[in-house]
């Protein structure tokens, strides 16, 4: 049974992450609204402005930085971003939902589906609001007065980005779906596992 989950975990993250390319503009975009929420309330001396569209969300903050070709005339940043750059987990969560019904006919499919993509969101608009606060920290060099900020708050989203970008998009699913199907992990992977290490391991002669 559990050769059979891999295989259909493995086939179906193909599948959803072509199916989820298509449709990530719409389906990421309660992530971008989040990530504004999160951005006034976290970044308020940054941020000025915000405009968000289907596969694309604009930050024009009041962070000054010289331009060299403009003549070192000081210019705004505005960083952007795709919010679907890191909703790649969601096709993998489901992916995994949907190997364990076809493994093990594990119910409630649809009830854990919404949970985990609701659950996700959250997690998502962390990591894309921790690449925007890391874009402004590059445009101004970590420049702590252009920043206007403590040295303790630079440390603080450079250890958030580390953590957003480089760990949760792929670690996250993953962990939402052993909370949501610990059950049929239990049942079916741990026992599994038990049971093929036990046909391994050789029997002792008395």
């Amino acid at each position: 049974m559990v050769p059979r989950f891999a295989a259909f975990a493995f086939a179906g993250i193909i599948v959803l992450t072509l199916i989820w390319t298509k449709v990530t503009p719409w389906v990421s975009y309660p992530i971008a609204f989040l990530s504004h929420v999160a951005l006034e309330e976290v970044a308020p001396m940054w941020v000025r402005e915000i405009h968000k569209q289907p596969g694309l969300i604009e930050v024009q903050t009041s962070v000054g930085v010289s331009v060299p070709s403009a003549g070192g005339r000081i210019a705004d940043v505005v960083v952007d971003a795709d919010p679907g750059r890191y909703a790649f987990g969601l096709p993998i969560f489901l992916a995994l939902i949907l190997a364990a019904y076809a493994a093990n006919r594990a119910p409630g499919r649809i009830q854990k589906a919404v949970a985990g993509y609701l659950i996700l969101l959250p997690i998502q608009s962390f990591s894309l609001v921790m690449y925007l606060l890391m874009q402004v920290l590059v445009a101004a060099k970590l420049d702590i007065r252009t920043l206007r900020v403590d040295p303790w708050q630079v440390e603080s989203i450079v250890f958030g980005y580390q953590v957003g970008v480089l760990v949760l998009p792929t670690l996250a699913p993953v962990l939402v779906w052993l909370l949501l199907d610990r059950k049929f992990f239990g049942d079916v992977i741990v026992n599994g596992w038990k049971q093929s290490m036990k046909a391994r391991t050789p029997a002792r002669k008395k």
